[in-house]
């Protein structure tokens, strides 16, 4: 069995994982916004229909990346204090 301690260093980990897959979706996020406005500012005043489709699904993609950030902000709040009760 774990003692309390291994347990602490695993979630500790965990947490740097977590951390780590943040910086990754922010920086998914910017390129995200970075890409709609290149397409924007490219097609502007065009209402061809692919064009309203991709930045749909980038507007689409870019709330599913928030989304993921705060459940993973939520999920670290819940472990830290979790770690904070042992």
């Amino acid at each position: 069995m774990a003692s309390v301690a291994e347990l602490k260093a695993a979630i500790d980990v965990a947490l740097q994982q977590i951390g780590d897959g943040q910086t990754a979706v922010q920086a998914a996020g910017e390129k995200l916004a970075e890409a709609q406005q290149t397409l924007a500012g490219a097609l502007e005043g065009s209402g061809h229909e692919t064009v309203e489709a991709a930045q749909a699904s980038l507007t689409q993609a870019g709330q599913e990346l928030e989304e993921c950030l705060a459940a993973t902000l939520v999920a670290v709040e819940q472990a830290q204090i979790y770690v904070a009760t042992l």
